[in-house]
């Protein structure tokens, strides 16, 4: 317990300030009393001296300061905040607040040109009336109405924003049922103005990004056309919403910013936007690049990636210094980032289905690039030139294995003793699957229905049956159906992509790029190859892996790579898991002497 001397002499050590500062703000000097309302300020917080001076009748006087009108600025707001902080510890009752006082509060918040200070104050008090008295709601209520209040959500300054959204909410808390729903319509109208006002603005926005991409400068039909009419164009532009599109920027981040960002290209960079727009919409539907997609996530990822929006860190150093090379240097920023996803994603192949895969590797390019503090933009697009899709993967497998616990001599022995195990898990499920066969397509067929045939492998591994189909077999295909077959013994080689004979052929140029990727033969006569087009990467990993396997080769599909980092990666863990937290030595520990005699063995004679 504490001492009650100790306590008797900090309650006379109160006692005695309260006085002396209640004199001093009572005192005809401008300078004094400001100083003394400062120092009031701060020792109001305290509980004892706020008993003190309530019990000398200071709430009066401050509130007759208030009331009088003579006091501003700094004296006006150290007053204010000196009267909350005594009200908030509860020793006196809201309801005996003047209505004068109230009038007073009420006229700095209506006052257009108050000092921020005041206003904040102003604002607190009304809420603390309106919460903590009933009799004072409906005062506070005639003076102040949820109108005025909208005003003040419109200001840059956060904090006043906030104390008047808790007055809005103290006001609708404590109104009747009837008046809560008058009070709600000025705002209701208020906020479908400003709605109205930003879809409309988020609408011309659109239409111009639509124009500038597909009708170039000169447009005369172009206002006549109705809005159903461009949904095809939206659909082409990438937006997820084809019939509204500005139902893609309701999602905060990055809002109407992604919009900012999107205008800015197409304005400033024209010929760049126009490309990129024009070059996805003239791709395969499942490899196209969504422009609108794309640039509202990449803006919501540059949010997170340099924190815009939060509030600043104090114990963060990131600095970029060229930001501060360009007026529009965000912008900038972002049109080099659009490109550079259009890019990574021409790279990777990608289609719908990867575009997180995708945001990934631009995530990791751009975190690169500026860990490297580029001085200028064009410094970093030089810097972004180099982090490609397949420097990002060669990055990252060097840093996997660069990390200590895969660099130990033991780890990197244990490793090297696993891989064959897995390479051999890895070579038995490639010949499991073409034991039960793949169906391909015949390339070439210009009939309307297309034609099908079936390759598989003999459970003993000694032959390929394959036969035509009259169609896709739903199934696994029984080998009597499969009427030719070649021995594996005959097979010489397996070749792919432009070394294949039937993508030598004239009527193989014609052939897509897609088509020569997924190509491969089986040689095994001069004369005579078996040609084979997969119908996807995976079947043409699995096919030229397994035929590989059965000819003793090497499997050097990238799904065998993908396939034997995962599986290793996951072996190594469990063998590893007994030994967490425990250091694994360099070198193996050194072997003990020999007993002096071995008379501690069990002679199994």
């Amino acid at each position: 317990y504490p001492s009650p001397i100790k306590n008797k002499h900090n309650f006379l050590l109160q006692a005695r300030a309260a006085r002396q500062l209640l004199d001093r703000i009572q005192s005809h000097g401008i300078d004094a009393r400001l100083e003394a309302l400062k120092e009031l300020a701060k020792l109001s917080a305290d509980p004892t001296f706020a008993t003190e001076f309530i019990n000398m009748e200071g709430i009066g006087t401050l509130a007759r300061l208030v009331e009088s009108g003579t006091h501003f600025g700094e004296m006006l707001a150290f007053t204010l905040t000196a009267f909350l902080e005594l009200m908030d510890h509860g020793i006196v009752s809201w309801d005996l607040i003047s209505l004068s006082f109230i009038k007073q509060i009420a006229g700095y918040v209506n006052q257009p040109m108050v000092d921020v200070s005041i206003l904040q104050r102003s604002l607190a008090i009304l809420e603390s009336m309106v919460l903590n008295s009933h009799s004072l709601y409906h005062r506070v209520a005639q003076d102040i109405t949820v109108g005025q209040l909208i005003g003040h959500l419109q200001v840059s300054n956060q904090e006043i924003q906030t104390y008047a959204i808790a007055l809005i909410n103290a006001l609708f808390l404590k109104a009747p049922e009837d008046r809560r729903q008058v009070s709600n319509r000025p705002i209701k109208a208020e906020m479908a103005h400003q709605l109205y006002v930003l879809d409309q603005a988020q609408r011309d926005i659109i239409f111009e990004l639509r124009r500038i991409a597909f009708d170039g400068e000169n447009d005369p039909s172009g206002t006549e056309k109705r809005k159903a009419m461009y949904t095809k164009d939206y659909k082409m532009l990438g937006f997820t919403n084809h019939v509204n599109p500005a139902m893609d920027f309701t999602q905060t981040p990055p809002g109407m910013l992604a919009l900012d960002n999107m205008l800015y290209l197409a304005k400033l960079h024209q010929d760049t936007y126009i490309r990129i727009v024009l070059e996805n919409s003239s791709r395969e539907d499942k490899h196209e690049c969504p422009f609108g997609r794309c640039a509202i996530e990449l803006t919501r990822m540059l949010c997170e990636i340099l924190q815009v929006g939060e509030l600043p860190n104090e114990g963060c150093n990131d600095y970029h210094p060229m930001f501060f090379t360009h007026d529009r240097a965000w912008e900038e920023f972002f049109c080099v980032c659009i490109q550079l996803l259009n890019k990574t994603w021409k790279e990777m192949r990608a289609t719908a289905e990867d575009f997180n895969k995708v945001m990934q590797v631009v995530r990791e390019q751009i975190t690169r690039a500026l860990a490297m503090k580029p001085s200028s933009l064009d410094h970093l697009k030089g810097k972004l030139r180099g982090l490609s899709y397949s420097e990002i993967l060669r990055l990252r497998q060097s840093e996997r294995m660069s990390q200590d616990d895969f660099q130990s001599p033991p780890i990197i022995e244990l490793r090297e003793r696993i891989q064959p195990e897995i390479l051999e898990l890895i070579k038995q499920q490639r010949l499991n699957r073409l034991c039960e066969g793949s169906c391909f397509r015949k390339l070439g067929n210009r009939r309307r229905q297309e034609k099908f045939w079936f390759c598989r492998l003999s459970l003993n591994h000694k032959v390929l049956h394959y036969g035509d189909l009259d169609e896709s077999p739903q199934g696994e295909v029984p080998l009597e159906l499969l009427t030719d077959k070649i021995p594996v013994s005959d097979i010489k080689s397996v070749v792919t992509g432009k070394d294949c004979p039937h993508m030598k052929e004239k009527s193989a140029l014609k052939q897509n790029k897609e088509v020569l990727e997924l190509a491969f033969s089986v040689l095994y006569d001069p004369d005579e190859n078996l040609n084979f087009v997969a119908p996807n990467k995976y079947e043409y990993c699995v096919w030229t892996d397994g035929l590989c396997a059965l000819l003793g080769r090497e499997m050097g599909s990238d799904l065998t790579r993908s396939d034997l980092d995962t599986l290793i990666s996951m072996e190594m863990k469990l063998r590893l898991l007994d030994l967490e937290n425990i250091a694994i030595p360099e070198a193996p520990p050194p072997v003990p002497k020999e007993p002096s005699t071995y008379n501690f063995t069990y002679n199994y004679g």
